[in-house]
C-alpha cells in the first residue's frame, strides 16, 4: 500500500491478510479475510486503498471495503471457473476479470446510483491474462486489444498486437503491467518478456522482447517504469 505502510497477502490457505509493521520493524498480520472457500489467485486495490478485489479457485469475485474494519461488502458469482485475473480501469468505476479453463471475460461496472457491482458484459476468449490501459481492454497472449462502442456500451475486438513468443502456453501469474507516466506495457508471453510503447495515435509498437530459457518466470516493473 502506498498510503501507510501495509501490504497485502492472499495465499492457497483461503485467507486474505493484511500486514502491518510494527514499533520493532516486523511485519504482523493486522487483519485476517476468511470468507473464500478456496485459493486466492489475484488481488487488487483502489486507488484510494479503501477496496480490496479478491479472485479465487471458489470462482467468485470478492469486494472488500473498509469503514472502521475491512469487511466484504459483495461477492460476484457469475464465472463458471477459477478467476485468474482482474484489472480496473482508470476511472476505478469498470474492472475486468478472466477465468482459467472455460476461458470468458467478465466486464463489472459499478452502478452509480447504489455503488453496487453488477456484471454488463461476459465476452468468449480463448486465453487468460488481461489489462486495462486507458479504456482498452488487452489480453495477454494473442494480444487482442477490446474497445468500448459508445453506441452498444459492450466492448468488441479492434485489433491485434504483434508479439514474440516461441512457446505455447503462459502462467497467469506473471500479469501484464502498464505504466501509463511511461505509456509501456510490460507483457510475459511464453518465454518472452516484450516492452510495448503506446504511441499518441493509440497503435502500440514493441521496443523490445526478452527471451529467457524458461516460461516459468514471474516479476514486475517499478512504478516509474525505469527498473
Amino acid at each position: 500500500m502506498k498510503k501507510s505502510i501495509q501490504f497485502i497477502s492472499g495465499s492457497a490457505d483461503k485467507q486474505i491478510i493484511i500486514w502491518c509493521m510494527d514499533q520493532q520493524s516486523q511485519w504482523i498480520c493486522q487483519y485476517q479475510l476468511n470468507q473464500h472457500q478456496s485459493w486466492i489467485n489475484c488481488l487488487l486495490l483502489n486507488n484510494n486503498e479503501d477496496l480490496i478485489l479478491s479472485g479465487s479457485n471458489d470462482n467468485t469475485i470478492k469486494f472488500w471495503t473498509k469503514k472502521n474494519e475491512w469487511t466484504c461488502s459483495q461477492t460476484i458469482s457469475d464465472s463458471t471457473n477459477y478467476v485468474v485475473g482482474l484489472s480496473l480501469n482508470e476511472k476505478q468505476n469498470r474492472v475486468i476479470s478472466c477465468g482459467y479453463e472455460m476461458l470468458f471475460l467478465l466486464i463489472i461496472e459499478q452502478q452509480q446510483q447504489n455503488q453496487k457491482w453488477n456484471v454488463i458484459q461476459n465476452i468468449t476468449v480463448n486465453q487468460y491474462g488481461i489489462e486495462y490501459v486507458s479504456s482498452m481492454i488487452i489480453l495477454k497472449e494473442q494480444m487482442y486489444v477490446y474497445e468500448m462502442n459508445s453506441n452498444h456500451n459492450q466492448y468488441s475486438k479492434t485489433k491485434q498486437i504483434a508479439v514474440k513468443s516461441n512457446y505455447n502456453g503462459c502462467a497467469f501469474n506473471y500479469p501484464q503491467q502498464y505504466i501509463k507516466s511511461k505509456c509501456l506495457l510490460v507483457n510475459k508471453n511464453g518465454q518472452n518478456a516484450s516492452l510495448i510503447r503506446k504511441e499518441q495515435n493509440g497503435e502500440f509498437i514493441t521496443q523490445q522482447s526478452i527471451q529467457f530459457g524458461s516460461a516459468d518466470i514471474y516479476g514486475q516493473v517499478s512504478e516509474n517504469g525505469e527498473y
